[in-house]
């Protein structure tokens, strides 16, 4: 492992696709990615992983359902971040030009238990 500081804004800089999370930096089992996303994901759910989504710009409401069935609404902006628990299932929706750092294991799949066309394999930058 290289030690070595990381800008953000140099690394956003690097793509400019949506939805296509690519690695900054890992340490133990995690990665540290960026993502550039806008408009509504897609349900679902990891088996086996947390996940930690950090809002770097813009604004994310993460809609999540309980075992109850029931269904909540988190909305979050710049400097803030939410965890979402393993097992939950979630869609996220952002504004427009939404930036996002995620803290997550190696193993973590963006689309969870769901294969489609938005799943995609993290590469670094």
């Amino acid at each position: 492992m290289r030690l070595g500081k990381v800008s953000l804004e140099e690394k956003f800089a690097a793509f400019s696709h949506e939805w296509s999370p690519k690695i900054a930096g890992e340490f133990d089992n995690y990665y540290v990615k960026l993502v550039r996303i806008g408009g509504e994901f897609v349900w679902h759910h990891h088996e086996s992983e947390d996940e930690l989504f950090f809002v770097v710009e813009g604004a994310i409401a993460m809609h999540y359902r309980e075992e109850s069935g029931a269904e909540h609404v988190e909305r979050f902006g710049p400097g803030e971040f939410l965890v979402v628990p393993r097992g939950v299932e979630h869609k996220p929706v952002a504004d427009p030009g939404t930036k996002l750092m995620l803290i997550e294991q190696r193993s973590v799949v963006n689309t969870g238990n769901v294969r489609n066309e938005r799943t995609s394999e993290a590469v670094r930058i």
